[in-house]
């Protein structure tokens, strides 16, 4: 039986608007698995938050407990060859991207008024004109009360910036001058680190992330490597 995932839809040249949605898919790439694409099942998301996948009756939601089925389930290594401290620095990697650079990635893309209309206020289009107002208004507004519980609302742009920058920083430091995060083959943090790089670089936020990140010549290698390596058709040529 052919996993389905349960996404959204490409967005800035990528395969899919949310990073944790290409982090499942690059992982289902690399695991060798078929997979086919559903965009009808936000609404029965079984944590109100996609990627989720089915896969032979078993419904498995969060992208990272996506990686622990596939593994499981199928018998799939993501980290094969690598020593104990090497998967170490990979979860921190994967960690600091997801629970520190998301963060940032949101507030510059919900709060940030020109990026937001460039970005997250294209996905209500399809909503009756008259409602939109309201739900953009309503979903800045609940964007805005998680980012300041989690603590990434109460810096200045200029703070969250510097936040940012050290960010991007520190996965240059870790990718060096590798084709990959840990040498010539990519490995399970790989799908994490790729999917942030790349949503990041996507001409949708202009950010001081993004600028960093793009004058950084081996983190648009990288980028890159990866984007041909696991979506070719998004590749640029």
């Amino acid at each position: 039986m052919t996993i389905k995932l349960y996404c959204f839809r490409p967005a800035g040249g990528l395969p899919d608007a949310s990073p944790f949605v290409v982090k499942a898919m690059t992982l289902l790439k690399m695991a060798g698995l078929d997979y086919v694409e559903d965009r009808t099942g936000f609404a029965r998301a079984p944590k109100g938050k996609q990627p989720y996948i089915e896969d032979n009756g078993a419904i498995v939601a969060d992208s990272t407990f996506i990686r622990f089925h596939l593994e499981e389930a199928h018998s799939v290594d993501f980290d094969a060859g690598l020593t104990d401290e090497q998967k170490a620095v990979g979860w921190c990697a994967e960690k600091m991207c997801e629970e520190h650079l998301y963060w940032l990635v949101a507030r510059a893309m919900w709060m940030d008024d020109a990026n937001f209309e460039r970005g997250p206020a294209r996905w209500f289009d399809k909503l009756p004109a008259p409602a939109r107002p309201l739900a953009k208004w309503y979903m800045r507004r609940r964007v805005g009360k998680n980012l300041w519980s989690q603590g990434m609302g109460r810096h200045s742009a200029t703070e969250a910036d510097r936040l940012g920058v050290r960010d991007i920083d520190a996965l240059a430091a870790l990718i060096g001058g590798k084709p990959f995060l840990f040498g010539d083959a990519p490995h399970g943090a790989d799908a994490t680190v790729f999917a942030f790089l790349a949503s990041i670089m996507a001409p949708i936020a202009e950010t001081a992330m993004r600028d960093a990140a793009l004058a950084n010549p081996a983190l648009v290698a990288y980028r890159d490597r990866m984007m041909a390596r696991f979506f070719p058709d998004f590749a640029k040529s």
